[in-house]
């Protein structure tokens, strides 16, 4: 086993299943897919730390207990289609590949797209699309998507993007309250989602996604 391998298996045993991970697909994923492959290189070594992993441009790889855990939450099946929005590298999107029918991997960074498109053809995962555009404003013409996961820190979700869920579709969201992240699965009926709390966890807030604030006199 390398050593990449053994502080994969380390993480899931010590980072994913103990907080509450229980669904076997999900701890399949991660324990396959190789995190050190979707990281810049100069994190490959602190790939495995079990903290939100700076990409650069004020942007994280979530850390894998809160993104384990959001995805668990998801309740994903095996013909359901998924935006990833904020797929930084990709690795979000590999761990879901292994999940579902097909993901649409939004990133907004140019650069990061281009790789994460590089590095997801380089693993062989050839049921990820990634797009180059504007978080914001999702990928309305792909979806509409049974799963949303939102991978970064917000105060607000825009409307544009709760109108790409299907209906009984699912969205995680990590929002950022002063200094309490909260994780909130969103589901989608009659048209309205519903927020419901998951958990505590903490990312920077996602560029395009800070809550909107009136004019104080």
């Amino acid at each position: 086993m390398s050593d990449f391998a053994a502080r994969r298996t380390m993480m899931v045993d010590t980072q994913v299943r103990p907080n509450d991970v229980t669904k076997f697909p999900v701890i399949e994923a991660m324990l396959a897919v190789p995190m050190e492959d979707f990281v810049p290189p100069s994190r490959r070594a602190v790939a495995y730390s079990g903290e939100n992993l700076d990409l650069g441009g004020g942007r994280v790889l979530l850390e894998p207990r809160t993104l384990g855990k959001m995805i668990d939450m998801l309740d994903l099946q095996p013909d359901d289609l998924v935006l990833d929005l904020g797929c930084g590298y990709g690795y979000s999107s590999a761990v879901l590949a292994r999940l579902v029918q097909a993901v649409v991997a939004l990133e907004s960074d140019a650069d990061m797209a281009a790789e994460a498109e590089r590095r997801l053809g380089e693993g062989g995962v050839f049921n990820v699309a990634v797009l180059n555009g504007p978080l914001v404003q999702g990928a309305p013409e792909q979806g509409p998507y049974d799963a949303i996961l939102i991978g970064g820190g917000v105060e607000d979700v825009p409307q544009a993007i709760l109108d790409q869920l299907k209906d009984g579709g699912r969205i995680a969201a990590l929002f950022l309250e002063g200094v309490l992240g909260i994780v909130r699965i969103g589901h989608r009926i009659n048209g309205r989602v519903n927020w419901r709390y998951g958990f505590n966890a903490q990312a920077p807030l996602l560029a395009g996604f800070a809550r909107e604030r009136g004019f104080a006199l």
